[in-house]
Parts: structure tokens; C-alpha cells; sequence
């Protein structure tokens, strides 16, 4: 294989540009050239497709976000469109799609490989940590500490101020950023969309925190536990105690990423330029145990994500 191409697709994940520069830097290392795709599946669709070099991707190892930047595509869920997306790879005679990215970027990737026969070799690029086949995802290490470094700041307002924030990270279906986060952070509460939320047993936490005269604190919400006004009105009623609330919002999805995150993603892009130089596709990498792992997309896809309850529990523990 002498040509490649690499993408990036769906939400962006602190580390892709790592990942990106580890793609070009081990292709180019074994003679094969490397085109990047922009805005992900709809750029690869228009034939946005860009040669990279070594030089083309030094400097941005410490940068977030992606610089080939992201974008959703309505066209690319259509027969219609991935044929598009293969005849732009097709012209150009690139032999073999990186794709990094989340579920949705995988699946498509999959469907390259069996529709077209492209050879597609995904990378787990994502901040949630919903993907079951990989103990961490790129992106995932960096957003915890940007949510820990938030709640470090906020516990010392609210201490001041004799107040409970509820702080509402990024997670709709998975509650990894808010257990983790909470755990390192000390968070009295963590609500998470895995397990039910009894406001009853939470107020009980809150109130044993306050009769002992603990007026301030931190109770972690992932985005799809409850809603946060809810969660807000049945605590402070059930309590009585001074509410805030603080939503981080996009603000977990930049910055730079951090040590693990750029030697995970580099990691990750050299296997999967190690496939391709192998005329393997429809192959997923990740990592189990410290070491680096491949199987099939399809395979991979069908393993559900992992919540760690004991880990859940250790945190609910630690917070009386």
C-alpha cells in the first residue's frame, strides 16, 4: 500500500491531532504517502482531501480539536454518499481510510469495508469512554482533568460561600467523566445515566454532611442522569441548603491534551498504520491491559460499554 488517508469524525476529542500526527509520521517513516480528509465523512464525500507531510504536522502534538477538522454528514448514511466518499479515495488511488472517532465514525468505517471492501481501520477518538472494546478512549484522560480542574476551583468559592454546585459534565449515556472526575474530586454526589437516581438517598448524604456542620460541597452530574433543574429543586427542598449550578459544557473538549492522551493516541495510529501496511481492514484498535489490541469493527461494535459499578461504589464510600 504506498497511499493512505486519515479523518477525524464526530465530536472532537483532545489528542486527535496526536493521532493524526503519529498517522502521517508512521506512514511516511515506510514510504507511504498520507492524505488527510476535512471535515470528516462530508469532506471525504466533496474530495476535501489534502496531502500531509511530516512537516505539515509538526507543532500540533499539544494542540486540541483536530485540524482536519469535524463534521457531521446526513449524506453519508445514504448508499449514495459512501459511494461517493470511495470514488474520491478511488481517484486519488489511496488504498487505505484511518478513521478516528467515535461509535458513529466506526460504524461507518464498517460500512466502507463491507459495502466497498475500502480498507478502514478505526481509532477510538472520543472524550465519553463508551466504547466496551478499549479500556480509554483518546480524549477521555484530558476532559476528567479539565472537569477535576474545574471542581477544584469551584469547591473553594462554594466553601466560602456555604454552598452545594451542581456541576453537569458531558456524558448523555455514559457516566465515566462524572464518576472519575467525582472520585478524583472528592464530590460528595455522583448522578450517572447507569444508575438510578433516588433523590431521597442523595438529600441523606447532604443532610449528614450538614448536621455535623458541612455547608458546601459537590455533587457530580452527568448530562443524562436528570435534568439539572430538577436535580436542583428536589435537593434544595429536600435540604434546604444553597444551591448552584455550573454546566462545563463544550469547555471539556478542548485544550490540550494531556500525557496519556497524546502517547494513547500515538500509540493507537502507529497499529493502525501497522494494519494497513499489513492490507488488513475493518479492523478497530484499542487497548486492554496496557496493550495495544486489534479486532474486527463489527466484533468490536457488538460489546456494550463498560461502567465500573465497584469503582461507583468505592466513590459513594469515600464521600461520607
Amino acid at each position: 500500500m504506498k497511499r493512505i488517508a486519515v479523518l477525524t469524525s464526530g465530536g472532537d476529542a483532545p489528542g486527535m491531532n496526536a493521532a493524526i500526527r503519529a498517522v502521517v509520521r508512521a506512514a511516511n517513516y515506510n514510504h507511504i504517502e498520507v492524505y488527510g480528509a476535512e471535515r470528516g465523512y462530508a469532506g471525504l464525500i466533496e474530495g476535501e482531501l489534502q496531502m500531509l507531510s511530516r512537516r505539515s504536522v509538526s507543532d500540533i502534538i499539544q494542540r486540541g480539536g483536530t485540524i482536519l477538522k469535524t463534521a457531521r454528514s446526513a449524506e453519508f448514511t445514504t448508499y449514495e454518499g459512501r459511494k461517493k466518499a470511495v470514488e474520491a479515495l478511488s481517484v486519488r488511488g489511496i488504498g487505505g481510510l484511518v478513521v478516528i472517532g467515535g461509535d458513529g465514525s466506526l460504524r461507518g468505517a464498517n460500512e466502507l469495508y463491507n459495502e466497498f471492501g475500502v480498507k478502514t481501520i478505526g481509532v477510538p477518538g472520543t472524550i465519553d469512554n463508551d466504547l466496551g472494546y478499549t479500556d480509554r478512549t483518546i480524549g477521555f484522560d484530558t476532559a476528567v482533568n479539565t472537569a477535576l480542574s474545574a471542581i477544584n476551583n469551584l469547591r473553594d468559592t462554594m466553601s466560602s460561600h456555604d454552598r452545594v454546585v451542581i456541576v453537569q459534565v458531558m456524558g448523555r449515556h455514559c457516566g465515566s467523566i462524572a464518576l472519575h472526575a467525582g472520585l478524583a474530586g472528592g464530590a460528595e454526589v455522583i448522578l450517572v445515566p447507569e444508575k438510578p437516581v433516588d433523590y431521597d438517598d442523595v438529600a441523606a448524604i447532604l443532610n449528614r454532611g450538614k448536621a455535623v456542620g458541612k455547608t458546601s460541597g459537590i455533587v457530580m452530574l452527568a448530562e443524562g442522569a436528570a435534568p439539572l433543574d430538577e436535580v436542583m429543586r428536589e435537593l434544595k427542598d429536600r435540604t434546604g441548603l444553597s444551591f448552584r449550578t455550573t454546566v462545563l459544557g463544550y469547555i471539556q473538549r478542548g485544550g490540550s491534551p494531556t500525557m496519556e492522551d497524546r502517547v494513547l493516541a500515538s500509540r493507537l495510529a502507529v497499529r493502525a498504520v501497522d494494519l494497513l501496511r499489513a492490507d488488513k481492514g475493518g479492523r478497530v484498535v484499542g487497548v486492554k491491559g496496557g496493550e495495544v489490541i486489534d479486532l474486527p469493527i463489527s466484533e468490536a461494535l457488538q460489546i456494550p460499554p463498560r461502567f465500573d459499578s465497584d469503582l461507583f461504589e468505592q466513590a459513594k464510600m469515600l464521600s461520607l
